[in-house]
């Protein structure tokens, strides 16, 4: 038994699916119990600042796919206390009408960085749609590149697994945070640093629903 209540079973059921099941079951309880007993970044790496880069459209269209909200202040604290990002880029559309969402997303201590968006209709409905893939890249890899020690990357778009191999080969990458378990069989070689939001509902998830645009579609 764990020292923290989670009772490992080691796999020797003779039915093989069962198994694995549990095996994957008990990797995934074991890691999010070493994530939750990891050291205080802010207390250990205080000369050591990391930042956060987030693909928002991603992050967003992800978690409410699993029919919850994300609270982006709980994300930010989760951020600063757990990793000691000091800097938290998030990679948005500009949408027109939005300002209040824009408003609300610096006050929770986001720093944001738009990107042009196209409108059009699909079905009758007006849509925004931009990608924010290339700034996001430009920001990790060159224009903040030298002001951090390590780097979280929150998307599970597979276009940023060029920037997560160029990280993971300076030592400079810490996570790649997914909204669920459906992102890019790209980022599969760096499934040491992947962190799934879902398994932290609880850290993450909005209390009150209140329905906001934050534009754009996610990628399949």
């Amino acid at each position: 038994n764990f020292a923290y209540g989670c009772d490992y079973k080691k796999p020797y059921v003779d039915d093989i699916d069962a198994d694995v099941s549990v095996a994957k079951k008990n990797i995934w309880i074991f890691r999010t119990i070493v994530i939750n007993l990891e050291l205080d970044y802010n207390v250990l790496m205080l000369n050591n600042p990391n930042y956060a880069f987030i693909d928002s459209q991603n992050i967003n269209l992800g978690v409410r796919s699993l029919g919850w909200l994300l609270d982006y202040r709980k994300l930010r604290l989760y951020l600063t206390n757990k990793f000691n990002v000091t800097q938290a880029y998030l990679f948005i559309g500009m949408v027109p009408n939005n300002q209040k969402l824009y408003t609300e997303l610096q006050k929770c201590g986001f720093i944001l960085i738009f990107k042009p968006t196209v409108r059009y209709f699909e079905n009758g409905k007006e849509t925004f749609k931009g990608s924010v893939d290339a700034e996001l890249v430009l920001h990790a890899s060159a224009i903040q590149y030298k002001n951090y020690d390590k780097a979280i990357i929150m998307s599970g778009d597979g276009d940023f697994a060029c920037l997560a191999e160029f990280l993971s080969e300076k030592d400079k990458l810490l996570h790649i945070f997914t909204p669920n378990a459906h992102y890019s069989k790209l980022l599969k070689p760096y499934s040491k640093y992947i962190l799934r939001m879902d398994l932290f509902r609880h850290s993450f998830e909005r209390n009150s629903i209140k329905k906001t645009s934050i534009g754009g579609r996610s990628k399949p």
